[in-house]
């Protein structure tokens, strides 16, 4: 689908993209939002999901714990508009921005993944690290958007 990744030169200083996906066929996707500038969401593309993110300007992912291509947003209603898609210099790594409008990027209702900042600083006891919540208020109710389907993360 992609050019052959054949040299170094090519790889960091040329015009084609040749995109290095890990063993399991997946290469990590950082995701934020094109107007406030923060992150949404971290991800993993694999060949069709990136294939189908450039063709259709919506995000695709790869979802691990179901094992299939996911349109982000297609149950919440919330897709996310790919307003820029770029990749590293080794390219392998991709970084996306979107626009989600008033939406939310966060299977658990928030409007970033990234919901929750840890305190800096000496640790007492690694075991009690109280995280503060950044975002107060989810942007919808998880129960009532996926109702019974599969929890998208696994512990």
């Amino acid at each position: 689908m992609f050019k052959k990744r054949e040299n170094v030169a090519e790889i960091e200083e040329g015009n084609l993209l040749s995109p290095k996906f890990d063993n399991d066929g997946l290469i990590p996707v950082v995701t934020t939002c094109a107007n406030t500038k923060e992150v949404l969401m971290h991800g993993y593309m694999n060949v069709e999901a990136l294939k189908l993110t450039i063709e259709t300007g919506e995000a695709h992912y790869w979802s691990r714990s179901r094992k299939q291509i996911w349109h982000k947003g297609k149950t919440s209603g919330f897709i996310q508009i790919v307003k820029e898609l770029r990749i590293d210099d080794d390219q392998d790594t991709i970084w996306i921005n979107v626009d989600i409008g008033e939406g939310s990027s966060c299977h658990v209702g928030y409007k970033s993944c990234f919901y929750r900042s840890i305190p800096i600083g000496k640790i007492e006891n690694g075991r009690n690290i109280q995280m503060n919540f950044e975002e107060k208020k989810k942007r919808f109710d998880p129960e009532d958007v996926y109702k019974g389907e599969p929890n998208p993360t696994k512990i």
